[in-house]
């Protein structure tokens, strides 16, 4: 057999392997280049006549030393042997490619592309909250591993507690809010916060100076760290229930939450939990009694689930929660959500009785009492005598809300608040919007030039 001098890609040729296989080049099998093989000199011939006409000229080539120092233009390349190429996967989307050819000069740091990755944005969006107001992010978590995870995503700057943070978060179930606030306040120096929603057991076990119990209405159903979300806080309310606090402290804890979007509401730590126990715990009870029982029923209509509509997703989406943090809640604030749940179960009776006994006006009455109240329900936007509710019919698909947000940017009208109220059959709902009283005539006029049909109405 002839002596295999090297293999090479025959698409790139003027690299050598010292042994078969894939070309890192173009995925294709090397090939062998043998030792009586045309050997190892490239050679060419021309026709004459072609030679005459281009009237080429021949030259014998000599080697040997250069008399002097000439000078040429190369191409200095990398070993194309010694390059690994590292692919990470992730689920997400290619957003935008900066056009770059092969070959072209970039500096560094320019840009590339743009990816959006869900699962990597959602880890650092809260310590991308802190980082944007100015913090350097210590953390811990009772999980083994969970600290060096959140390191490991850029999430914190560090692991661990820092003795001389100037502000520290408890973020645990409320059940363990106590003794992880005092563990904190003996190895801290600075202000110390919690983020639970009870507040009455909490500020009675708790009164120390440095302490301010607080308790933003904002979460997500998500878990760990896939649920944060820099963005959370924006618009939301942070209720702080400073009993014991110094006044620097209530002060620190204050405008730092404003930093991130929120709007501070100090409440009685009593007051707050019976509020709390009316629009947070009790409808996440009642989400999760509806939702079995609609769970029950499809057992004896396999279809009931499937038939499912917009507004009952909406209604249930809170039962999808973490039920272990719930277990912690009922117990703490037992004596509000019992006697929330007493009002519910009372007003759901009268319900029933309208309803059983044909009473027309009354459940009309009381239909059009909700309505009035969830209209006003308050929004950042300033009075509500300037503010105009448009209501659109558009089809429950997804990009039908994207289509009506982005003529607002066009046209810059400013949506203070929206939703969708979905039908009953699923397939069509009505885009509610809430926008300034002076952006409603070049909004609806944009709104019909688009196909949209939209109604008018100012709140009550």
């Amino acid at each position: 057999h002839a002596q295999v001098l090297y293999w090479y890609d025959p698409m790139v040729p003027q690299h050598r392997f010292d042994r078969p296989g894939k070309s890192p080049f173009m995925d294709m099998d090397l090939v062998p280049r043998y030792a009586n093989q045309d050997g190892d000199a490239a050679a060419i011939s021309i026709d004459a006549g072609v030679t005459q006409n281009l009237g080429v000229r021949l030259a014998t080539v000599r080697r040997g030393p250069l008399a002097s120092r000439i000078d040429a233009v190369g191409v200095l390349e990398y070993n194309a042997r010694d390059v690994a190429l590292v692919q990470t996967r992730a689920g997400g989307f290619v957003e935008r490619v900066y056009r770059h050819a092969p070959g072209d000069l970039i500096e560094k740091g320019a840009p590339l592309a743009d990816l959006l990755i869900p699962e990597w944005a959602a880890a650092q969006e809260e310590y991308l909250a802190l980082r944007r107001a100015g913090f350097v992010v210590h953390g811990e978590d009772s999980v083994a591993g969970r600290a060096q995870e959140a390191l490991d995503r850029g999430v914190i700057d560090a692991a661990g507690i820092d003795p001389g943070a100037e502000i520290t978060f408890v973020a645990t179930p409320v059940g363990t809010v106590g003794e992880s606030v005092a563990r904190v306040l003996a190895a801290t120096t600075g202000v110390v916060t919690d983020v639970g929603s009870v507040k009455g057991s909490v500020a009675a076990a708790g009164r120390d100076p440095r302490y301010v119990p607080g308790h933003p209405m904002a979460g997500s159903e998500l878990h760990g760290l896939d649920g944060a979300d820099a963005s959370m806080f924006e618009g939301a309310v942070w209720v702080l229930t400073p009993t014991g606090s110094s006044d620097d402290a209530f002060s620190l804890v204050a405008g730092t939450v404003t930093r991130f979007g929120a709007e501070v509401v100090a409440l009685d730590p009593d007051q707050h939990d019976d509020l709390v126990a009316i629009v947070s715990h009790v409808p996440h009870l009642t989400a999760a009694t509806l939702m079995g029982l609609a769970d029950e029923r499809s057992e004896e209509h396999l279809a009931l689930l499937r038939l499912a509509a917009g507004g009952f997703r909406d209604m249930t989406r809170i039962a999808s929660g973490a039920p272990a943090i719930w277990l912690d809640i009922c117990e703490q604030n037992k004596d509000a959500i019992t006697r929330g749940l007493d009002s519910l179960i009372a007003g759901l009776s009268e319900m029933r009785r309208v309803v059983s006994e044909s009473d027309r006006e009354g459940l009309h009455a009381r239909l059009e009492r909700a309505r009035v109240a969830r209209m006003n329900l308050p929004v950042r936007a300033g009075a509500v005598e300037n503010l105009v509710e448009m209501r659109l019919p558009i089809p429950d698909r997804p990009g039908a809300a994207a289509d009506v947000f982005a003529l607002a940017g066009e046209l810059g009208v400013n949506i203070h608040d929206f939703e969708v109220v979905h039908s009953v059959e699923g397939d069509r709902g009505i885009m509610v919007l809430v926008v300034r009283s002076e952006h409603v005539e070049v909004f609806r006029g944009g709104l019909i030039a688009r196909g949209f049909r939209p109604g008018v109405a100012k709140l009550a």
